[in-house]
């Protein structure tokens, strides 16, 4: 059975003053685990901004979701990373990444920079001016995740359960991605995702039984499965 925790203030200091003692082994993945690192990153934040941090000498701005963080800056030279490593490995005790860490010049071509499931990047002006604009998409290991994920929900280990359930689950998963990734240029992402999802399921229908599954005539794949109750992101893109 289920139980809902509730945690008071007094109880999560407990418990990280513990976890920072050594008492606990990390809890990665947990849904607790964001919560310990805004409480543990928060001195990070404060060192950051006050009047000798980089906020104030190098002009620089922390963008930080739990424990995954950017530093922006004209300039990203030694002393910025030598303020990073002294407070989070030095002070902190806190082991930093080193291959999702690196220092990268937006401008240059062909520079990209991936954060929280979103490639940032600049482009060059459709019209060929000589003006850039910042390109935001889904990033491509988000693309990956999400394929992965369809192709588990569509998988053999479904072929005895009704295709509308199955078109159902996949809705419901995708209403849920499509919230959160609803902001940039989206359009080439989702005709990806829907692309592969029209191909899972129809694989999926034919794979049920021995016999060939055989669609409407006159009826693409891509109709035929919304008739079966299949809502492309497409779609959803237009009522946002």
């Amino acid at each position: 059975m289920a139980k809902a925790l509730k945690w008071s203030t007094g109880s999560i200091a407990s418990l990280l003053s513990k976890s920072l003692k050594g008492a606990f082994c990390h809890i990665v993945g947990g849904v607790i685990s964001p919560l310990l690192a805004n409480l543990y990153l928060h001195w990070f934040d404060y060192k950051f901004h006050r009047a000798d941090g980089p906020y104030r000498w190098a002009n620089a701005r922390l963008v930080r979701y739990a424990d995954d963080f950017v530093i922006l800056a004209k300039y990203v030279g030694g002393r910025i990373e030598q303020f990073v490593e002294q407070t989070l490995h030095e002070w902190m005790q806190l082991q930093v990444n080193q291959d999702k860490t690196r220092t990268g010049r937006w401008y240059q071509p062909g520079a990209s920079l991936n954060f929280l499931g979103y490639t940032f990047r600049y482009d060059r002006d459709r019209y060929d001016r000589e003006e850039r604009y910042l390109h935001l998409t889904v990033s491509e290991p988000a693309l990956q995740r999400v394929r992965d994920r369809l192709k588990e929900m569509t998988s053999a280990h479904q072929c005895f359960t009704p295709i509308r359930p199955v078109i159902e689950r996949i809705n419901r998963m995708l209403r849920g991605w499509q919230g959160y990734f609803s902001q940039g240029h989206l359009s080439d992402a989702y005709r990806d995702v829907d692309s592969y999802t029209q191909r899972r399921l129809s694989t999926h229908l034919h794979r049920r039984s021995q016999r060939a599954y055989k669609k409407p005539a006159h009826v693409t794949w891509w109709d035929h499965l919304q008739r079966l109750g299949w809502t492309p992101l497409q779609k959803r893109l237009v009522k946002l």
